[in-house]
């Protein structure tokens, strides 16, 4: 039984930060609004959001399996979060030809396909290194 309480444990914390991560998101990204976007029908940032929260889950599975508590994965979470918001800034930094978010928020569906590749890939990489 004690099973099935830890997986539900760390199911409510893996939603928990999931959301607050998104928080975040919508919060740095000045340009337009994640969830607005979204009931409007565009691809594009659905795509980016679905990176994320793909991303997000990743770097808690490694989390999970390398931690010990809740907590700790939970402090892992919260730093792959910092991380996921490093990534998408400089993914916005090095894209000097156009703005990442003015080509999410015009449905460019490339930009938000590649945003999903970014935060899943570097998903990886952040997840492989919790240690």
């Amino acid at each position: 039984m004690d099973a099935f309480i830890s997986t539900f444990i760390y199911f409510i914390a893996a939603i928990v930060v999931i959301l607050i991560g998104l928080v975040i998101f919508e919060w740095i990204t000045t340009k337009y609004k994640d969830w607005d976007e979204i009931k409007a029908g565009n691809q594009a940032v659905a795509l980016s959001i679905t990176g994320k929260i793909i991303g997000i889950s990743i770097i808690l599975s490694f989390a999970i399996y390398h931690s010990i508590s809740v907590w700790e994965t939970l402090i892992w979470g919260a730093y792959g979060v910092i991380l996921q918001m490093i990534a998408y800034l400089l993914f916005e930094l090095v894209t000097r030809k156009f703005s990442v978010e003015e080509q999410l928020k015009n449905n460019n569906i490339a930009v938000g396909v590649i945003s999903l590749g970014v935060s899943v890939g570097l998903a990886f990489v952040i997840g492989a290194s919790i240690t």
